[in-house]
This record gives structure tokens, C-alpha cells and sequence, in this order.
């Protein structure tokens, strides 16, 4: 008997297919909020999740990554009313078994059902109860459930043999990921051979992947084994592979193919046992689209994607990553260890960090270096650059806060003061989401992006305050 749980706020709904599922001999538990949902999760072990988008509480694809970041996590089928492309796209790329709208039958239930516990006894086979491994990661730092994901992501695929595709923006962290995989694999034992694709210069692109032979070319005064060759038995890692330039893309598919290439100036081919992990902060669909990288290579790379989350969308994360890099600068600068001004986190979290946790290490440096004898770090030894943008962000919500505070002194006699802070609360986000559109031209996904917020909420927002989604 398999246990499963309904996230679900229809109660008629929620019956119906409650009905299916207990018909079936399985044990069913309803939770009609989000909260109710993670707290019956918190509390034992369910084979299957049905959970819907649209809650009171908040949108279910939100929490997904905190649900599969479980030590013991259900397979999740995601039900909706109002099925979007976007959220499907959001859905599986988070980890659900499937998106599908309400609409479906009891056979087509009853079916799904049946295939998804079949796929999980033989995915636990003799090891039925034992989580996938939680490694500690070094320096992958963070309890947030974004980050958690990931390190499950990580921890699952490492036992593996796949390509493994790792997007993020710059400076989140893509290489650590890329060799903690390696590093938890079986080819831990052999190199882990990092290709920056970016400083691969065009002419000699070959010749440092592939080798050469003594002679092959003016300055080749001597064989030499290419970066392929160095990875063998070992790991492979190009880093921002977008950069990899289209003439050599062709070449490098039928080394990932075969595993065998020539190097130049050499007749016969040899061969390299390599793990292939690459990764980029670009769009390579839309790289594909503009003829900038052949669709067959992108195909071949991303047998498994991992999604390394920006700093923004997981700023509880902060302090904890402060801590830890603080603690390693100063081991590796020799100092003593400093503590914190409670001032300094709030300085950390109210910064947006566009340059991700590359960009914290970097202010980290400069407030230890700004700092020298003094035991504590404070905002002011943070770069100048934070300090004045935090400074015009103050001075901007502080302007926004009299505006609306004098706009309510002529409104008339004096209100409670919920009711001014809805008002202030309701003119910044109006504000903020006009400026939103302008500046994502538009764009609902986006927008999204910049945001931090879900699709449905963006539209229920944007339909509160009328703001219109073209300019």
C-alpha cells in the first residue's frame, strides 16, 4: 500500500480524487493549504504528491524545489485548471513526474498511479527507505530550498555516468558544482580538466583540445597531449561552452560520440574515457536559433540540466555564506578570525549582488582588507560601490515613503496606522511594478526573472493595480 497526499483546496475535488486513490487500496491524506501540504510532508513519508498551482496560501510550483530537496521526496504530479507553457516548462525543469490539467479520467489516474510506484520499486530495489546521499559539498554553502535542490540534483546524478548540462548566471557557482560532481563519482581517483572556453584563442582552439604532433605547425617544437587527452579516465568540464567556437563544434559532437579524436598533425586517431560536464550563462536555445551553436551538440550536452539558482532567489542564504568564506579568508590570509556587526548582514541582504556568490567572496576580501586589526566587520568595510548603492536606495524608498506620507496628510483626517501602511505598501508596489514591465520591455517571463515572482502572481498583481502589459 502506497501513501499519498493531496494538495488540493477544491474539496470536491479533492474527494474525487480521493476516491480513485483509496479505491486503489492506498492510503490518502488531504492538506487544503501549502502549509498544511509541507507540514504533513515534515511529518512522515509519502510515495506520491498531487499538488496544485493555484492555493490561498501561494503557488505550489514555488515550493517544488523545497519538496524535492526531502531527503525522502514523493514524486510530484502537478494539477491545474489553468495550464500555462511557461509553468509546465518551470515544472519540469524543478523535478515533477508531470504537469497535466484536472480534466482527466479515472482510468488515466489509476494508470499514472500504477506506473509511478512500479518506477520506485525498482529505483529503491533492496535499498527501499535510504535517501539519496546528502554530501557535504565543499563550498556549496546554504540550507535555502533552492540550494538544497540542487545539492540533491548533484548528489543523484554524481553516481552517474551522464552529461550533465549546469546553467546559472555568472559568478553562482557553476564550477564548484561541476567538480563536487566529479569529485563524488566514481573517476574522483583520475584529473578533473577545466576548459575555459571563453580564453580558448580561435587559431589554436584545436590544438589545446585535441594535442599536437611535434612539427605539425610553426612553434610546435614538441608533441603535446590536448585537454581531451589529459581527461581521460576523468572528468571533462567546459566552462561557458557557449563560447566554443561554431567551427569546432562539429568536431568536439563526434568526440562526445565516439570518444576518439586526432590530434593535429597525427595520422591515427586515439581514444579518451572522459565524464562530459559543461556550462554556460547564455541561452543556447536561442543561440541555436540564431545559427551560433548546432542544435545536435546542445542535444548531445544536456542529457541531465542542473540550474545553479542566483544569489537573489536564495538570500537566506547569505549570512551563512558570509560566515563561511570569512572564516576560509582569514585562514587563508593568516589572520584572526573577525566577528559580525549585526549591521554588516543587514547591509549583506539588503544589496542585490548581480555578480551572484563570486561577487560576495570579492566584498568578503575587501571588507577583511578595508577592516586590517579591527576584530568585527561593519558596513562601512564593505566596497565603496555597495555603500553608495545602498545609500541611493535608502534616500529613493525614503523619498517614496514621504511622498506617500504627505499624499495621505492632504487626503484628510488622520488613519489607522494599518491602513497607512497598506497604502504606502500598495503605492511602492505599483510603482515597482510599472517600472517592472518598462524595463523587462514587456516580457512576462522576465519579468518573472527580475521579480523573484511566479507567473499567476505577476498577472494577479498586475491586474490589482490595472497596469497595463504593453507600453
Amino acid at each position: 500500500m502506497a501513501a499519498i497526499l493531496i494538495v488540493e483546496d477544491d474539496e470536491k475535488y479533492c474527494d474525487s480524487l480521493s476516491g480513485i486513490v483509496r479505491g486503489m487500496g492506498h492510503e490518502v491524506v488531504c492538506a487544503d493549504s501549502l502549509t498544511r501540504g509541507l507540514r504533513a510532508l515534515s511529518s512522515r513519508t509519502f510515495d506520491i504528491l498531487f499538488l496544485e498551482v493555484q492555493m490561498p496560501d501561494g503557488n505550489g510550483l514555488d515550493v517544488l524545489s523545497e519538496i524535492l530537496a526531502h531527503p525522502f521526496p514523493p514524486e510530484v504530479i502537478i494539477i491545474t485548471d489553468f495550464r500555462t507553457p511557461e509553468d509546465a516548462k518551470v515544472a519540469i525543469e524543478k523535478g515533477a513526474w508531470c504537469y497535466m490539467k484536472k480534466e482527466f479520467s479515472k482510468n488515466e489516474i489509476t494508470l499514472l498511479i500504477i506506473n509511478i510506484l512500479e518506477y520506485r520499486k525498482k529505483k529503491t530495489g533492496d535499498h527501499a527507505g535510504t535517501p539519496v546521499a546528502h554530501a557535504n559539498f565543499e563550498g556549496i554553502v546554504g540550507s535555502s530550498p533552492s540550494i538544497k535542490f540542487c545539492k540533491y540534483l548533484v548528489a543523484s546524478v554524481a553516481k552517474t555516468d551522464s552529461n550533465v548540462f549546469i546553467t546559472g548566471e555568472t559568478g553562482t557557482g557553476k564550477e564548484l558544482i561541476a567538480s563536487a560532481i566529479h569529485a563524488h563519482s566514481q573517476r574522483a581517483q583520475n584529473n578533473f580538466v577545466t576548459v575555459d572556453c571563453t580564453a580558448l584563442p580561435a587559431e589554436l582552439v584545436e590544438s589545446i583540445l585535441f594535442g599536437y604532433e611535434k612539427g605539425s605547425f610553426t612553434g610546435a617544437e614538441k608533441s603535446r597531449d590536448g585537454l581531451i587527452k589529459q581527461a581521460h579516465g576523468g572528468t571533462l568540464f567546459l566552462d561557458e561552452v557557449g563560447e566554443l567556437p561554431l567551427g569546432v563544434q562539429s568536431s568536439f559532437l563526434r568526440v562526445i560520440q565516439e570518444h576518439s579524436f586526432r590530434p593535429v598533425g597525427y595520422q591515427k586517431e586515439i581514444q579518451s574515457d572522459f565524464r562530459l560536464i559543461v556550462a554556460s550563462n547564455r541561452d543556447l536555445e536561442d543561440m541555436v536559433r540564431q545559427g551560433q551553436f548546432r542544435d545536435d551538440l546542445l542535444f548531445r550536452i544536456r542529457s541531465f540540466t542542473i540550474e545553479v539558482p542566483p544569489l537573489r532567489k536564495r538570500s537566506r542564504d547569505i549570512r551563512e555564506l558570509a560566515e563561511y568564506y570569512t572564516f576560509k579568508l582569514c585562514r587563508q590570509y593568516g589572520i584572526e578570525q573577525k566577528t559580525f556587526a549585526p549591521e554588516f548582514f543587514h547591509a549583506l541582504d539588503a544589496y542585490t549582488w548581480p555578480g551572484n556568490v563570486r561577487e560576495l567572496i570579492h566584498a568578503l576580501e575587501n571588507a577583511l582588507i578595508a577592516a586590517q586589526q579591527e576584530p568585527a566587520l561593519f558596513a562601512k568595510h564593505l566596497p565603496t560601490y555597495i555603500r553608495i548603492w545602498l545609500t541611493r536606495t535608502s534616500l529613493g524608498a525614503v523619498e517614496s515613503a514621504d511622498k506617500a506620507a504627505a499624499a495621505l496628510e492632504a487626503s484628510g483626517p488622520l488613519l489607522k496606522l494599518k491602513d497607512v501602511r497598506s497604502r504606502a505598501l500598495a503605492h511602492t508596489e505599483e510603482k515597482y511594478l510599472t517600472n517592472l514591465m518598462r524595463v523587462a520591455n514587456s516580457d512576462i517571463a522576465a519579468a518573472c526573472r527580475i521579480s523573484g515572482l511566479s507567473r499567476t502572481r505577476l498577472y494577479v498583481l498586475l491586474k490589482k493595480y490595472r497596469i497595463a502589459t504593453h507600453f
